[in-house]
């Protein structure tokens, strides 16, 4: 019989919210078997594309081989705590899904590796960014995309390179509205309340009375980008604390309720990793988002 939303749900909740091997691994055991296969199908990908003089600095290009027309472009940035986490894995299916996916529904995606904490600080990861946004406005044409119409996307570290990127700081910022839209998934967004574990020493550095200025919440509340955010059921308690604080900031500042998701039964991993099977919350928001801002 297949699992319910009730069962996976609370097999989910048995893993608990700490981002601890035991969780990481019982999160892909429950979601990597049901990705669909027939998402690959028909999908093209070219990989290890470089955008930078780094060897880290490389992307993979995922399109249909049967798309026609110059197509949206969803531009992913991967997480990892600042030190870890790569594009594509022999182990799992991270993040190809997520690029065949996008490829399925009429996109072309844009999946990046960057630069990693500790050898590489802020804000390495907005210059990165950048940089490969850079190289989207000016390749992806060649592979079907419109480089008018990028949507930056990123999950919890890579989230918040992309907040950096889109407040402009690291001295870049959007490349005019040729960056049509960002997706912020479980987002750190006033550094200055964030923990002081390792990996975030290891990127914003041992000074943590200066990391205030590292926030983006200031930024993020007057850009006039279109944003999507998301926080998830069973996200780590900073994670949901800095996202109230997003969407109280977001409603003293605008008299509105913020463009943040609570996306129900869900963990800090599972917004991207379930992309592609039936557990999937995060891509008909993508879809929706992605449609309304094209």
């Amino acid at each position: 019989m297949a699992e319910s939303l009730a069962q996976h749900r609370n097999a989910l909740l048995a893993l608990g919210t700490a981002l601890v091997p035991e969780m990481v691994e019982g999160t892909i055991a429950l979601t990597a078997p049901d990705i669909d296969p027939a998402i690959y199908h028909g999908v093209e990908t070219v990989k290890d594309l470089s955008y930078g003089p780094h060897m880290r600095n490389v992307l993979d290009v995922y399109k249909r081989t049967d798309a026609a027309g110059s197509r949206p472009v969803l531009v992913y940035v991967h997480g990892g705590a600042f030190v870890r986490g790569a594009k594509d894995s022999d182990q799992t299916p991270y993040f190809a899904n997520l690029g065949a996916w996008a490829a399925q529904q009429g996109w072309v995606a844009v999946v990046i590796n960057y630069r990693l904490a500790p050898e590489f600080g802020y804000p390495s990861g907005a210059q990165d960014v950048a940089a490969a946004i850079t190289w989207t406005v000016d390749n992806i044409a060649a592979h079907g995309g419109d480089p008018s119409r990028i949507f930056l996307a990123g999950q919890s570290a890579g989230a918040m390179h992309i907040a950096d990127y889109v407040v402009g700081h690291g001295g870049y910022g959007p490349h005019g509205r040729a960056l049509a839209g960002a997706i912020l998934v479980s987002c750190l967004y006033d550094v200055s309340r964030a923990s002081h574990q390792d990996t975030h020493r290891a990127y914003w550095g041992e000074d943590t009375a200066g990391w205030a200025e590292f926030a983006t919440l200031p930024g993020l509340l007057e850009t006039d980008l279109p944003l999507l955010l998301t926080v998830a059921e069973f996200d780590e308690p900073e994670f949901q604390d800095h996202a109230a604080q997003f969407v109280t900031a977001w409603h003293a500042r605008h008299g509105t309720y913020a463009p943040m998701h609570r996306l129900y039964g869900q963990n800090h991993l599972t917004p991207v990793y379930a992309i592609g099977s039936r557990w999937d919350v995060l891509g008909p928001l993508l879809t929706g988002f992605i449609e309304v801002n094209s």
